[in-house]
């Protein structure tokens, strides 16, 4: 369990998502698929759940934003982070430094293999400062990330 939770059935992971995933659904659907933000939030809060976990989901376009929501995450004492920085990844030493500095074990995740697409986004600050990385599958790496992340926290599902 991470430090400071009182118990696993009261734990809270954040999971942030950054610019332009309020697009989910209509932007580039080749390559991010139909499903919107809402339908990966219902996501979260259901695989969440299933551990015992509270999923806080939360979405914003600005980078400082993020920042704060990762600040109030340490203040909150939250179990962990799942993070889809989107452009974000490639580029903000700012949001890497933040995950660093509060500790809180985090998971990235990204809808499309980065790997496959524009060399800019081979190179992630986020994932440096995440114990695992996700890309590629999907809408499915959300909760591929929060399996990974209970088993990091020790948490194990309820039957």
């Amino acid at each position: 369990m991470a430090q400071g939770n009182t118990s696993a059935a009261a734990a809270t992971i954040y999971v942030l998502n950054g610019p332009n995933l309020n697009m989910l659904g209509t932007r580039e659907p080749e390559t991010y698929g139909h499903a919107t933000l809402a339908d990966v939030e219902k996501l979260c809060v259901e695989t969440a759940a299933q551990f015992g976990l509270t999923a806080d989901c939360r979405q914003s376009n600005r980078e400082g934003e993020l920042i704060d929501f990762i600040h109030e995450a340490h203040a909150r004492k939250v179990a962990g982070i799942i993070i889809n920085a989107g452009a974000y990844s490639h580029t903000s030493i700012a949001l890497h430094d933040a995950l660093v500095a509060v500790k809180i074990p985090t998971v990235e995740v990204h809808i499309s293999n980065v790997h496959a697409r524009e060399s800019f986004r081979h190179h992630s600050f986020t994932a440096m400062a995440a114990f695992a990385s996700l890309c590629g599958f999907g809408i499915d790496g959300y909760r591929l990330a929060i399996n990974g992340l209970a088993a990091k926290l020790g948490v194990k599902a309820k039957n």
